[in-house]
Order: C-alpha cells, then sequence, then structure tokens
C-alpha cells in the first residue's frame, strides 16, 4: 500500500466522522467499525495507525475542539473588558459551544481509565492552566484581581472544573454539584479572583443538570 502523503489529512477526516458519530449515537454506541465504514476506503488499519483505541480518538477530538473555539483567543484582544471580565467570558464562551461541552461530557466515563485521566491532567497543566495564569496576572496588574496565589490558581482553576465537580470522579446527587460549584465561586471570591458571578450561577444550572445525570 502506498505512503499516506497527507497524514494531516487522514487525521482530520477520522476526526471529523468520530465527531459526527459520536454526537449522533452517542460514544458507547460507536464502533471503530462504524468509523471505518463513514471513511470512504480507509480502513481499520488506517485509523489504528494514527490512534491506538477509540479513547485516544475522542481524547484528540476534546483537543482539537477547543483549539478550535479556544476562548481565550477570543478575548485576549478584547480591550473593552479587564482581565477579571476576560476570564468570566472565558466561562460563557466555553459552556456556550454546544459540541465541545457534548463531547466532554460523553468523555466523562473515560476518567475511570487511569491512562486517559492521566492524559486529561497533562492537557490542563500543560495548556490550560498557563492560560489562566497569564489572565490572572493581567488581572493582579489592571486591579481587577486581588491574590497572592497566581500560579496555585491557574492550577486549581482547571482541576477544580474538569474533575472535582463531574460526579463520574466524585460521586454526587445535581443538588450536591451544584452546592459544590457555589463553593467554588465563594472560594475565588475570597482568595480575590471572583471569576463567577450570579448570572454564570444562573447560566451554568442546566450544565449542572446534565452533567450531574450521566
Amino acid at each position: 500500500m502506498a505512503r499516506n502523503k497527507y497524514p494531516e489529512f487522514t487525521v482530520e477526516k477520522i476526526l471529523e466522522v468520530a465527531q459526527k458519530l459520536f454526537l449522533e449515537k452517542g460514544y458507547d454506541n460507536t464502533t471503530i467499525q462504524d468509523i471505518v465504514d463513514k471513511l470512504g476506503g480507509l480502513t481499520k488499519g488506517a485509523i489504528y495507525h494514527h490512534f491506538k483505541s477509540k479513547e485516544e480518538i475522542i481524547v484528540a477530538l476534546s483537543d482539537r475542539m477547543f483549539l478550535e473555539s479556544n476562548p481565550f483567543i477570543a478575548v485576549k484582544k478584547r480591550s473593552d473588558l479587564n482581565a477579571l471580565e476576560k476570564m468570566r467570558e472565558v466561562i460563557r464562551l466555553n459552556q456556550a459551544n454546544f459540541k465541545s461541552v457534548q463531547i466532554e461530557i460523553q468523555t466523562l466515563p473515560l476518567l475511570q481509565n487511569p491512562r486517559i485521566f492521566t492524559e486529561m491532567m497533562e492537557t490542563n497543566r500543560r495548556n490550560l492552566s498557563p492560560l489562566w495564569l497569564e489572565l490572572i496576572e493581567e488581572g493582579i496588574r489592571d486591579g481587577s484581581v486581588h491574590t497572592e496565589y497566581a500560579k496555585e490558581i491557574a492550577e486549581l482553576i482547571p482541576f477544580l472544573g474538569d474533575v472535582w465537580l463531574y460526579p463520574a470522579v466524585y460521586p454526587a446527587t445535581e443538588e450536591e454539584v451544584f452546592h459544590k460549584f457555589l463553593f467554588l465561586k465563594e472560594m475565588l471570591e475570597k482568595m480575590g479572583v471572583p471569576i463567577i458571578d450570579d448570572e454564570m450561577v444562573n447560566l451554568l444550572k442546566d450544565q449542572i443538570s446534565n452533567v450531574a445525570n450521566i
């Protein structure tokens, strides 16, 4: 078989097909063969050349969807917002991305897989925490936030948001998840980084309900 001259195209095609199937059928109900059947000539071997498993596909898909609609880039040059307002807008934009949220919800059972969990934590450490740190430090400079723990909070926000709040990792009822969210709101306020406002609490109620009922 001839070597694929355009491996990036193959990866993009696999992710495009996988995303459509995951959203239509759900992650658990989609098989590698389902993806092959929609690829128009590519084989299982082509998939396994790039991804060792279905789990790797959904991790790559989650990363790609975040990069395509990276809310940090969207707010970076917003001169009409101070840093605190930018951080709030980051959260709103992320929650408004319906497809990304749906894929994220479907990845939650994968947290039971130590390898997937480790990869997610590494992605947060390498990608998300530096972006939060940049905005927090900007907020210290412009006076919109007041904290001596910029680095620690930048590391904590992705961890609490992607792990602690999810009942797939820490079992909780819908009411308990929402109470934890209010705790996070108050904790960040006391640490001088009040990124969760009352409007956001109302905005996230439906999302918390969806996650809690998985």
